[in-house]
């Protein structure tokens, strides 16, 4: 998986979750962990965005779906 890649943020989020979940964490810790999930969720957010401004149409036939997509966007 390819750092900084929207399926690698959303797994380190998951990890640090779990973490925060099990209540193993300092309070330090636990704010450390949930700024870094921040961080994550906000990069995550910005690649959904630009993903989207590329895509021009989706179009759904024969039970397939069709992206036009902007390369250039």
């Amino acid at each position: 998986m390819k750092k900084d890649s929207f399926e690698y943020n959303i797994n380190e989020i998951d990890i640090i979750i779990d973490k925060l979940d099990k209540g193993e964490l300092s309070l330090d810790e636990s704010i450390k962990e949930y700024e870094k999930a921040m961080k994550l969720l906000k990069k995550s957010s910005d690649i959904l965005n630009k993903a989207e401004g590329k895509i021009i149409k989706v179009t759904s036939e024969d039970e397939k779906i069709h992206l036009e997509v902007d390369i250039d966007a």
